[in-house]
């Protein structure tokens, strides 16, 4: 197969198939990363942090978490405007990198005896770098070989993220439920799609963007957002609608674990199995509704799914919880990256990538937020620090303290859908008036 060259639009359908599946790969290695991250979470926080400091490790471990988002956020921002000069082969491989060093980094985390935190932050950091130098590269990409239908392709494209949530969630529950292997192994798995990316990607040229392409150039892409203040509301919202998809999706398993009598990560994956199947109909919803109609549409759904989460005190009701938060979030991320896209143009990579930068800080902001919630939850039920602190573990009395700080933290996030619908209501009857 001849590859596209990296000054070119896409030829045929054959190179055009051979770029979005290297994409599919990246983003699908991003997913298995993060659903097993939070699938050993609670593993991490019990071996790594509760020897730390056991009152606050609900927090510590927010923050572990939350700065893979650090680094997907700062790697978006800083890669995204580059794109077309760096070229989108070499980023890809970058993100490779990312995926085999910074799970490397956890696992040498308890050998790093005082630094164990310090450097599980840094590793997470990392690990973020690829996450995020996949998102400034596939979805500028995506939209560059499919112009006539962003909505679809691009929510296509992003159904192999909650596919690779599924694998790894699965394969957590397989290694800490069933054969009760050791945390290591689920932090050491994703190196091998990892490999296999950048393997892969050395075969393959990629275009240069839309953008770049019409002739845009370099400066009038960085001012566009700018000329274009209707820019930073699109922004703003993608900051809410990253904080209901994906902060509960890397919480669950640290709470629900506590409340409903089945692995949290199971949740998230039966969510991430509707989200997969589910976004293929995106294109066919977006010609019928709009996009902002759409995603209009979802907020109700995503709001009471994430109340009712609180709520959930046995597998059944939390399955019924996440099917409605999984109907109302499904749409969100790619929805909102093609909506920009189709509205900014002129903004390329460089206003794909905020957008995508605005998610990232959101998550890195909302889930220590999270973890302070749920551990001033924990301690004010249970009647302080010392009264916390004597409780045995496995008590009936400890569970009941943790399920009401497990409530507590999904209630509170569960009002940021019902923001959206608003915001949503507001922008798609402004530019129903306009048409």
């Amino acid at each position: 197969m001849r590859p596209v060259g990296e000054n070119a639009m896409p030829g045929t359908t054959d190179n055009r198939r051979a770029i979005y599946w290297v994409c599919v790969l990246a983003l699908f290695t991003a997913a298995l990363a993060n659903s097993l991250r939070a699938g050993a979470a609670g593993a991490l926080k019990t071996a790594l942090l509760d020897p730390i400091d056991a009152q606050h490790s609900g927090e510590m471990i927010g923050t572990v978490l939350g700065s893979s988002f650090l680094g997907f956020a700062l790697s978006l921002l800083v890669i995204s405007p580059l794109l077309d000069r760096v070229g989108a082969r070499r980023v890809v491989l970058f993100a490779a990198f990312c995926f085999v060093a910074g799970p490397a980094l956890v696992l040498m985390a308890p050998l790093a005896s005082g630094s164990v935190y310090l450097l599980l932050n840094l590793a997470m950091v990392i690990w973020g770098f690829g996450w995020g130098a996949t998102e400034a590269s596939i979805n500028p990409v995506t939209a560059t070989i499919y112009p006539d239908d962003q909505t679809g392709k691009l929510n296509s494209l992003h159904a192999w993220w909650p596919f690779g949530i599924v694998v790894g969630g699965l394969t957590s529950v397989v290694l800490f439920s069933q054969l009760n292997l050791d945390w290591r192994l689920a932090v050491a798995l994703p190196i091998l799609p990892g490999i296999v990316l950048g393997l892969w990607a050395l075969r393959v040229d990629f275009p240069q963007t839309q953008c770049a392409v019409q002739g845009v150039s370099f400066g009038d892409m960085l001012a566009e957002p700018f000329k274009r203040p209707t820019f930073w509301i699109f922004f703003a919202i993608m900051f809410l609608t990253a904080s209901a998809e994906l902060a509960p999706g890397a919480w669950v398993d640290v709470t629900l674990s506590q409340t409903v009598g089945m692995p949290g990560i199971l949740v998230l994956v039966y969510v991430s199995a509707i989200m997969f199947v589910m976004r293929h109909f995106a294109g066919a919803l977006e010609q019928r509704f709009s996009d902002m109609g759409l995603l209009l549409i979802c907020t109700l759904p995503a709001a009471a799914g994430l109340y009712l989460l609180s709520t959930a005190n046995s597998p059944l009701t939390a399955l019924v919880a996440a099917t409605l938060w999984a109907l109302g979030v499904c749409f969100m991320w790619p929805t909102m990256l093609a909506a920009v896209s189709r509205r900014f143009p002129r903004s390329g990579p460089w206003g794909i990538g905020l957008v995508g930068f605005a998610g990232a800080m959101a998550i890195y902001f909302v889930l220590p937020q999270l973890g302070r919630i749920y551990d001033d939850a924990k301690l004010a039920k249970a009647g302080g620090q010392e009264a916390f602190a004597a409780l045995e573990s496995g008590s009936p009395q400890l569970q009941d303290v943790l399920a009401y700080a497990a409530e507590t933290s999904f209630q509170t996030i569960a009002v940021i859908p019902l923001v959206l619908f608003v915001v949503f209501g507001v922008v798609w009857l402004m530019e129903r008036n306009r048409t």
